[in-house]
């Protein structure tokens, strides 16, 4: 499985950004996933959950401002982030979630304030 996230940068507090992940190696559709974010020495946390079956689950700082989305034929991850904060700096993470979890390279997403 490979993954490749893109999308990050710098940002002014109450901007937006959308983040991309393209996925392959794993029948995209049944395939859980989701964003992680790890700030500068806290650890990797979850963002938002994409469950096969179609379900969507955030984090409780991020509703309400960030949604995830998913296309199963394009095998495309989105997560659309608005009203960003300063706090939601770090380096964010797509996962899969098969047998194991699967990573891609992070991007870095920096609000200024």
């Amino acid at each position: 499985v490979q993954l490749q996230a893109s999308g990050g940068g710098l940002v002014q507090a109450g901007g937006s950004l959308r983040l991309s992940c393209a996925a392959s190696g794993t029948v995209f559709s049944r395939t859980n996933m989701a964003w992680y974010r790890q700030a500068p020495g806290k650890q990797r946390e979850l963002v938002a959950n994409s469950s096969s079956s179609g379900i969507q689950s955030y984090e409780d700082s991020v509703k309400g401002r960030f949604t995830i989305s998913r296309d199963n034929v394009r095998r495309r991850l989105y997560l659309q982030m608005n009203s960003l904060k300063p706090e939601d700096t770090a380096v964010y993470y797509c996962n899969a979630h098969v047998w194991r979890d699967f990573w891609g390279k992070g991007t870095q997403v920096t609000v200024s304030s």
